[in-house]
């Protein structure tokens, strides 16, 4: 079992064993926990009654966080001609098209944190897939990241739109902020990401869908939610 630190073990002696909180109480402790030098991410995790070893309960989608993620985002483009004037128009860090994928494929270059591609480019993006894919850097269509519509989703995604997916484990864990944002807009962004996970249930899935919740801080300890709280904020 991994050692943990002082800070670690402060935190986890102010949480009961076994006891749900609302999500709003769980927000409080995973930030009064939260002893770091540096600002922490608040972090929650959703487990789900789904089996992502089926391609028909694979959970994924995006959520626009009211208030942001707290962080910069650095977004590629992967566009020609007017939409790549639209996307550096929109705030995009990187734009290009044949150039940027060969930069990618010969030095294995991935200094950005979401690509976007319109369909036209998706043909020569395809060829790094083997480098974006294991990073979770290759735009998707699902997600709404494969789109001529480029202004509008590069002005999202450096607003604090954050991507989910269901893990082999069944749980989609999502940053909800940072603990400098207090409580109220963490729960204001724990609340969007619920109601996101809500709506991309697969039709497929039977039973309880939520099956429990966590919040935790980057340095802390997991602290359980009730998951009646959760459904009633949504």
């Amino acid at each position: 079992m991994a050692k943990r630190g002082k800070r670690y073990d402060k935190a986890a002696a102010t949480v009961q064993a076994g006891k749900l909180h609302s999500l709003a109480d769980a927000i409080g402790l995973a930030a009064k926990g939260s002893g770091a030098k540096f600002d922490e991410t608040v972090e929650m995790a959703v487990r789900l009654g789904v089996d992502p070893r089926h391609a028909d309960q694979n959970v994924r989608g995006t959520v626009a966080l009211p208030h942001g993620t707290g962080r910069t985002v650095r977004v590629l483009v992967f566009a020609k001609g007017e939409k790549a004037k639209e996307a550096e128009e929109a705030g995009a860090d990187f734009v290009g098209a044949d150039e940027l994928v060969n930069k990618i494929r010969e030095e294995g270059w991935t200094e950005f944190d979401r690509a976007v591609a319109t369909p036209d480019m998706m043909g020569a993006v395809g060829r790094i897939g083997k480098i974006l894919g294991p990073r979770g850097l290759m735009p998707n269509p699902k997600v709404g990241t494969v789109t001529m519509d480029v202004a509008r989703v590069v002005r999202e995604l450096k607003a604090g739109q954050v991507e989910f997916r269901v893990e082999k484990a069944g749980i989609v864990q999502v940053p909800v902020g940072k603990v400098s944002f207090g409580p109220e807009k963490l729960v204001e962004n724990a609340m969007a990401v619920v109601a996101s996970v809500v709506r991309a249930k697969p039709a497929s899935a039977k039973g309880q869908y939520i099956r429990s919740a966590s919040i935790s801080s980057t340095m802390g300890p997991g602290i359980a939610v009730d998951s009646a709280d959760i459904k009633v904020a949504i």
